[in-house]
């Protein structure tokens, strides 16, 4: 959790980006989907919930990088796509961001980060792996 906030607090500090906008940036900007991707298609390749997306969208429309355009083949559905700034903002972070982690990983030898990315694959596994099953009370 400390990991998490420092990262937040020191990108927006250095980057002047939080990391989830970042991520949504980077969601956006991929190839196969240049003119955009529909809302529940973002939040379920981000792993976020509709609420939290959609606060995150209101700030980066309000900074002109992202947009929500109706869609070419439903016309009664939008999407969310980079503005032509968004794709500039993307571009323009992207040895910022290469540097900035660089520097937070220059620390740990070869072998630590090798050792540091099975480890996040093995928690990453047994994240997809969880299912709670609550069952209510039927009294």
């Amino acid at each position: 959790m400390e990991v998490g906030n420092s990262l937040d607090r020191k990108c927006l500090n250095e980057l002047k980006i939080s990391p989830v906008h970042w991520a949504v940036l980077g969601a956006l900007s991929r190839p196969k989907v240049k003119l955009g991707m529909s809302f529940s298609d973002l939040t379920e390749y981000l792993g976020v919930s509709r609420q939290n997306l959609d606060a995150v969208l209101k700030r980066l429309e309000r900074d002109g990088l992202v947009e929500r355009v109706i869609s070419e083949q439903d016309r009664r559905a939008k999407i969310v796509a980079l503005t032509t700034e968004g794709f500039q903002t993307w571009d323009s972070l992207q040895d910022d961001f290469f540097e900035f982690y660089g520097q937070a990983l220059n620390k740990l030898a070869f072998d630590d980060l090798v050792t540091l990315i099975h480890l996040l694959n093995k928690v990453n596994d047994g994240l997809k792996s969880i299912h709670l099953h609550k069952e209510m009370d039927q009294e």
